[in-house]
């Protein structure tokens, strides 16, 4: 299944678009032109003269989409038979979602409970598969998306106080599904011929967050090796003047 197939099935969320109105279709055309262009250091960068809240706006939106697509090419090999559980590699087991407070909750190795990046312990949580982990997710995500109080899709109305918090929360659940395709599906997304889309939109997800400091380090752990790899190349060709795709 390629991913243009899988942009027509039914499992698919509908695409979202840019929120803020003309001024984000404005942002929207800014960031495809310049991933068009090849260089995705200068892509992620906040445009001369551009307001921070709406550049993190269009390009949640962008990040949600593609994390979307990429993860919807996986669903008829990611189930609860697969995939009991929502894992990143050996120590990193993400089994229990809250569904009535939207709390996202992973149990290490060592039986530690993390509460989206944060330890802790609730009373109350259920254990879900990773298709399930992802459902609850991506129906909060875009519950937050949809939400014109959040993300305003008029023009000239404001951004809430709490905007940058709910982003970084969104883009830190994103960070989990990368985390599971990566070390529980990525072979299969090599059978599929789509690595090369999937390292491409991640390291797009990488430099992006790490520009603005959206993710905590702490969180970041079940692809460190990756992260490292993508910003020391990055740098390096930065420093000497190359551009990178």
């Amino acid at each position: 299944m390629t991913l243009n197939e899988c942009r027509n099935q039914k499992t698919f969320r509908p695409k979202k678009g840019s929120p803020s109105g003309s001024k984000g279709v404005q942002l929207k055309k800014h960031v495809d032109a310049t991933l068009g262009s090849g260089n995705l250091r200068e892509a992620v960068k906040l445009p001369t003269g551009e307001d921070l809240n709406e550049w993190l706006a269009v390009n949640t939106v962008d990040f949600f989409n593609q994390v979307n697509i990429l993860y919807g090419t996986l669903t008829e090999f990611c189930t609860s038979s697969t995939c009991p559980t929502m894992t990143a590699g050996p120590k990193y087991h993400l089994l229990t979602f809250d569904k009535a407070k939207t709390k996202v909750l992973a149990t290490n190795v060592f039986g530690q409970t993390l509460n989206m990046g944060r330890w802790s312990h609730h009373k109350e949580p259920i254990v879900v598969s990773a298709p399930q982990y992802g459902e609850y997710l991506m129906n909060w995500i875009e519950s937050q998306l949809d939400d014109e109080a959040i993300f305003p899709q008029k023009l000239g109305v404001p951004f809430p106080p709490n905007f940058q918090d709910v982003v970084k929360t969104i883009l830190k659940r994103l960070f989990r599904v990368y985390a599971h395709i990566y070390h529980s599906h990525f072979q299969k997304i090599v059978s599929l011929k789509e690595e090369a889309h999937l390292n491409t939109c991640f390291k797009h997800f990488v430099l992006f967050t790490s520009e603005f400091g959206l993710i905590e380090k702490a969180e970041l752990a079940p692809l460190e090796e990756i992260i490292d790899s993508i910003l020391l190349i990055v740098l390096t060709a930065s420093d000497a003047g190359v551009w990178l795709n």
